[in-house]
Protein backbone atom coordinates (compact mmCIF):
# COMPACT_ATOMS: atom_id res chain seq x y z
CA UNK A 1 0.00 0.00 0.00
CA UNK A 2 2.85 2.37 0.90
CA UNK A 3 4.32 1.67 -2.55
CA UNK A 4 1.16 2.30 -4.53
CA UNK A 5 0.43 5.27 -2.45
CA UNK A 6 3.91 6.84 -3.46
CA UNK A 7 3.75 6.04 -6.77
CA UNK A 8 0.48 7.27 -7.59
CA UNK A 9 -0.01 10.71 -5.93
CA UNK A 10 3.59 10.81 -4.14
CA UNK A 11 5.41 12.88 -6.76
CA UNK A 12 3.21 16.48 -8.01
CA UNK A 13 4.46 19.39 -10.16
CA UNK A 14 3.57 22.92 -9.74
CA UNK A 15 1.00 24.60 -12.30
CA UNK A 16 3.50 26.82 -13.69
CA UNK A 17 6.67 24.06 -13.47
CA UNK A 18 6.34 20.71 -14.56
CA UNK A 19 9.00 19.74 -13.19
CA UNK A 20 7.94 16.45 -10.87
CA UNK A 21 8.57 16.60 -7.12
CA UNK A 22 8.37 14.38 -4.24
CA UNK A 23 5.47 15.79 -2.11
CA UNK A 24 7.32 15.21 1.00
CA UNK A 25 9.09 18.04 1.60
CA UNK A 26 10.43 18.30 -2.17
CA UNK A 27 12.66 15.51 -0.98
CA UNK A 28 12.78 12.71 -3.33
CA UNK A 29 14.69 10.25 -1.21
CA UNK A 30 11.43 10.34 1.19
CA UNK A 31 9.71 9.23 -1.80
CA UNK A 32 12.15 6.77 -3.27
CA UNK A 33 12.85 4.98 0.24
CA UNK A 34 9.12 4.18 0.68
CA UNK A 35 9.12 2.95 -2.91
CA UNK A 36 11.98 1.00 -2.40
CA UNK A 37 11.47 -0.84 1.12
CA UNK A 38 7.57 -1.66 -0.47
CA UNK A 39 9.10 -2.84 -3.66
CA UNK A 40 11.52 -5.15 -1.71
CA UNK A 41 9.86 -6.12 0.92
CA UNK A 42 7.00 -7.24 -1.91
CA UNK A 43 9.53 -9.70 -3.44
CA UNK A 44 10.74 -10.88 -0.36
CA UNK A 45 6.73 -11.69 0.33
CA UNK A 46 6.93 -13.57 -2.81
CA UNK A 47 10.39 -15.43 -2.39
CA UNK A 48 9.36 -16.36 1.30
CA UNK A 49 5.77 -17.57 0.40
CA UNK A 50 7.10 -19.84 -2.24
CA UNK A 51 9.57 -21.39 0.09
CA UNK A 52 6.96 -21.83 3.04
CA UNK A 53 5.15 -24.21 -0.10
CA UNK A 54 8.26 -26.16 -0.67
CA UNK A 55 9.35 -25.82 3.00
CA UNK A 56 7.17 -29.73 3.61
CA UNK A 57 9.49 -31.13 0.76
CA UNK A 58 12.93 -30.02 2.45
CA UNK A 59 14.14 -32.91 4.19
CA UNK A 60 17.51 -31.95 5.28
CA UNK A 61 17.19 -29.93 8.67
CA UNK A 62 20.04 -27.53 8.50
CA UNK A 63 18.84 -26.16 5.13
CA UNK A 64 15.17 -26.17 7.31
CA UNK A 65 16.80 -24.56 10.10
CA UNK A 66 18.73 -21.92 8.17
CA UNK A 67 15.45 -21.23 5.78
CA UNK A 68 13.60 -19.66 9.15
CA UNK A 69 16.68 -18.15 10.67
CA UNK A 70 16.29 -16.30 7.18
CA UNK A 71 12.65 -15.61 7.65
CA UNK A 72 13.30 -14.29 11.18
CA UNK A 73 16.82 -12.15 10.37
CA UNK A 74 14.89 -10.66 7.30
CA UNK A 75 11.34 -9.99 9.29
CA UNK A 76 13.33 -8.32 12.22
CA UNK A 77 15.74 -6.08 9.47
CA UNK A 78 12.02 -5.16 8.00
CA UNK A 79 10.51 -4.06 11.00
CA UNK A 80 13.07 -1.94 12.06
CA UNK A 81 13.03 -0.39 7.80
CA UNK A 82 10.11 0.14 8.16
CA UNK A 83 10.03 1.81 11.70
CA UNK A 84 13.09 4.02 10.00
CA UNK A 85 10.52 4.78 6.92
CA UNK A 86 7.47 5.51 9.14
CA UNK A 87 9.78 8.19 11.44
CA UNK A 88 11.49 9.77 8.40
CA UNK A 89 8.23 9.89 5.60
CA UNK A 90 6.28 11.82 9.51
CA UNK A 91 9.42 14.08 9.76
CA UNK A 92 9.58 15.05 6.02
CA UNK A 93 5.91 16.10 6.21
CA UNK A 94 5.49 17.75 9.07
CA UNK A 95 7.60 20.39 7.42
CA UNK A 96 5.74 20.10 4.25
CA UNK A 97 4.26 23.52 3.59
CA UNK A 98 0.26 23.30 3.09
CA UNK A 99 0.74 25.34 -0.37
CA UNK A 100 2.69 22.70 -2.01
CA UNK A 101 0.65 19.84 -1.53
CA UNK A 102 -2.58 20.81 -4.53
CA UNK A 103 -3.03 16.78 -4.21
CA UNK A 104 -1.67 13.89 -2.81
CA UNK A 105 -2.28 14.83 0.55
CA UNK A 106 -4.56 11.85 1.50
CA UNK A 107 -1.79 9.56 -0.41
CA UNK A 108 0.67 10.68 1.95
CA UNK A 109 -0.83 10.36 5.12
CA UNK A 110 -1.94 6.60 3.90
CA UNK A 111 1.68 6.04 2.89
CA UNK A 112 2.50 7.23 6.74
CA UNK A 113 -0.25 4.83 8.39
CA UNK A 114 0.44 1.98 6.45
CA UNK A 115 3.94 2.61 7.29
CA UNK A 116 3.53 2.50 10.59
CA UNK A 117 1.16 -0.61 10.36
CA UNK A 118 3.87 -2.46 8.69
CA UNK A 119 6.28 -2.21 11.81
CA UNK A 120 3.64 -4.58 13.31
CA UNK A 121 2.82 -6.99 10.71
CA UNK A 122 6.51 -7.78 9.76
Amino acid sequence: IVFACLVGDGYSSLPEDPQLYCIFNHNGDACRYGIGIGVLAFLACIFFFMVDVYFPQISNTTDRKYLVLADLGFSGLWTFLWFIGFCFLTNQWSWTRAEDVYIGADSARAAITFSFFSIFSW
